[in-house]
């Protein structure tokens, strides 16, 4: 009877710490990574199961119960405002929720798109064209492109996020936040600073390198500075995953080699400008980040890359190429196994 009972009683554990496992898990994740924005309205006294109900119609959340769980465990339910929002379903249930009841609603509220590959001045740019706030107070806390801070003592050291941010305690307090600025489209106050819009990029940076990805590079030996600089190489030079993949394979091998990586893209950074073929006085630019002149990675990213981009240089695909470009004409990625053959393809794709 005894055995009975005990064993009851840890099956009811079980279930249970399950329970609270899933439970976490659906109010943390959203449906989708990609999904466009919705528009979704709370009318005056409308209640959670209305809302909920119109939440799933809309696809905004994958079950009622876990929402409506979420609400009665945190007693939110005279809390969420009436108006008309902008969501997303690449928003979860716990920031959807904490929309609601900070009554964020779409007049307050622009949409942003941060490209993927953009580099810090790029997107500060950006935020001023859009009339949020002047390129150089967004520069001044996230760094500027290209700077060893060390060495520049004009321009004002970038403020230091890493006290709230684990993931950029292995990145040099002297380099700015490149590669850290997560391309996404995001919905932000009108009035937002630039420290709150750093902040939103930088958090969600944090939900798209999960404990896995982490755990990953962890085990490879590996940093996640590392990890992001190459990744920012690849989101530069090519453009769909399966050929992030093969050229992350191609790079780290010639790391391994020792040979240098010889990416255009690191030239583009220097140069500011992107060229079909670069010359070979480019090649020779005397900067630190030339990756012609200079064996393995850059001293810091070139870019900021997205989540395809930096899950490939957490996962390379081992392949027999040796050299790639892309066709000027269709952007195309071709693969060549010799240098030989590598010689032809430019003659033959790059004009």
């Amino acid at each position: 009877m005894k055995k009975i009972i005990a064993i009851s009683i840890s099956v009811i554990f079980v279930i249970l710490i399950s329970g609270i496992l899933i439970y976490n898990y659906k109010i943390s994740t959203p449906i989708s990574q990609t999904a466009k924005d919705v528009s979704f309205v709370i009318k005056s006294g409308e209640g959670v199961k209305s809302i909920s109900a119109d939440l799933l119609a809309k696809g905004l959340i994958k079950s009622k119960l876990f929402f409506e769980l979420y609400i009665w465990k945190n007693k939110f339910g005279s809390n969420l405002k009436a108006g008309e929002y902008v969501l997303s379903p690449s928003l979860s249930i716990k920031e959807i929720v904490r929309t609601l009841i900070a009554g964020n609603v779409a007049s307050k509220e622009k949409t942003i798109k941060v490209i993927e590959g953009w580099n810090s001045k790029e997107i500060a740019d950006y935020f001023e064209t859009e009339g949020m706030f002047k390129s150089d107070d967004f520069l001044n806390l996230t760094g500027y492109p290209k700077i060893d801070y060390r060495e520049n003592k004009t321009l004002m050291k970038p403020f230091d996020y890493s006290a709230n941010y684990t993931f950029l305690t292995d990145k040099p307090s002297y380099r700015g936040l490149e590669g850290y600025l997560f391309p996404d489209t995001y919905r932000i106050y009108k009035e937002a600073t630039p420290d709150s819009v750093i902040r939103k990029m930088l958090n969600n940076f944090d939900n798209k390198l999960t404990p896995e990805l982490r755990a990953e590079i962890k085990k490879q030996g590996k940093t996640i500075y590392e990890i992001v600089t190459m990744a920012s190489i690849i989101q530069k030079e090519v453009r769909n995953e399966k050929d992030m993949k093969i050229v992350s394979g191609i790079f780290w091998n010639r790391i391994k080699n020792k040979q240098a990586l010889e990416s255009c893209a690191t030239l583009a950074y220097i140069l500011g400008e992107n060229k079909a073929q670069y010359s070979y006085e480019d090649t020779r630019i005397d900067s630190p980040y030339n990756c012609y002149m200079n064996r393995g990675l850059p001293p810091g990213p070139i870019s900021n890359p997205g989540i395809e981009a930096i899950t490939a240089a957490i996962y390379p695909e081992d392949t027999n190429y040796n050299y790639f470009l892309s066709s000027s004409e269709t952007g195309e990625t071709i693969y060549s196994r010799t240098f030989e053959e590598h010689v032809r393809n430019k003659a033959k794709y790059l004009r």
